[in-house]
């Protein structure tokens, strides 16, 4: 029993290692990761030279600092490419971003967050890095939105508390007015987001239901202001996202009539 505790005890350490580097920077040393876990920097010392060889964590000899390694990318592949979800949304987003020369975004909800299981740039809305394996806010985001659609607004108050966090002047910070969003997202098939989780970025997005009906995912396009223009293309924008999420939601066995398209 002591070995097997032991045994634990180091397989959580190694976890809250790796997890340090999701906390904003990518580049830590012994001592940053040591403070960011409550780890000892001897221990932590041990762990890293372990996950070093199974090259889950790579170090940079001349400065010293230690990365996250390219073991983890056979991992991750092997979990998106089993996840049907991203099998079948992947294509279709691959052909809406070239298409449309937005962003073009499917995410899934974990737990409290939505996350990100693939992501495409087009040429209008350029992206220094990738969303995929990112987390976002439910509340705040069009894709957030879609994935809410799945739970009662009691089940939606107890996931996400009391207090809705806000990230700009414009993010929904109480249930009663999501609610009344969601009511809209419900009726039209498909949700925006303006402005509310970053200052000059929208996205339409509409939500992805499998062969039992329930929502499952969520599909959006996103930019810049400029090149969304909701003022404009919101209708077109809209009707283009529906048949997205429709096509990925038929390869998943949805067999029920289609969510309403807006009227051209």
């Amino acid at each position: 029993m002591g070995v097997e505790q032991s045994g634990n005890q180091s397989v959580e350490r190694a976890i809250s290692v790796l997890n340090a580097f999701l906390e904003g920077r990518t580049e830590l040393r012994v001592s940053d990761i040591a403070r960011l876990t409550g780890i000892g920097q001897s221990t932590v010392s041990r762990l890293l030279a372990t996950l070093e060889s199974a090259r889950l964590i790579a170090k940079d000899e001349d400065s010293g600092f230690f990365r996250l390694g390219l073991g983890h990318v056979p991992l991750a592949a092997a979990v998106l490419n089993g996840h049907p979800v991203h099998r079948e949304a992947r294509p279709v987003a691959q052909r809406l971003a070239g298409t449309l020369g937005l962003g073009a975004n499917v995410a899934v909800r974990d737990d409290s967050t939505l996350f990100y299981l693939c992501n495409f740039e087009g040429e209008l809305a350029p992206k220094s890095h990738v969303l995929m394996g990112g987390r976002n806010p439910l509340h705040a985001t069009g894709l957030g939105k879609c994935l809410l659609l799945a739970l009662s607004p009691r089940q939606r108050r107890d996931l996400l508390g009391a207090d809705l966090p806000a990230y700009t002047v414009s993010t929904v910070t109480d249930h009663e007015a999501l609610d009344a969003d969601l009511e809209r997202v419900a009726t039209r098939g498909y949700a925006t987001e303006n402005e509310e989780l970053a200052l000059g970025r929208a996205c339409i997005a509409a939500p992805i239901r499998d062969g039992s009906g329930e929502i499952v995912a969520a599909l959006s396009v996103s930019g810049p202001l400029s090149a969304i223009d909701l003022a404009g293309r919101e209708p077109e924008l809209a009707r283009t996202v529906i048949e997205a999420a429709d096509r990925v939601a038929l390869a998943l066995g949805y067999q029920a009539h289609r969510m309403a398209v807006p009227p051209r």
